[in-house]
């Protein structure tokens, strides 16, 4: 658990650090009476996101798992 609440918190880090990340994607080529135009996928990683991340991974942190005996 303590793997996946550090990469959480590095991530949350990250995207704070970037005020959010921004990346496209390609998408299809269309044609418009005969012009051909290449499209792109915008997708948007709010800054929100990165906090939420943050403190999810820093909760994991800090939560000890009960261990069955």
């Amino acid at each position: 658990m303590t793997i996946i609440g550090v990469n959480l918190a590095a991530l949350g880090i990250l995207v704070l650090a970037y005020s959010g990340i921004v990346f496209s994607t390609p998408g299809q080529p269309v044609n418009f009476h005969g012009m051909p135009f290449e499209t792109t996928g915008s997708y948007v990683i709010l800054p929100i996101v990165g906090m939420l991340t943050l403190v999810g991974g820093i909760v994991l942190l800090l939560v000890n798992p009960k261990r069955a005996t």
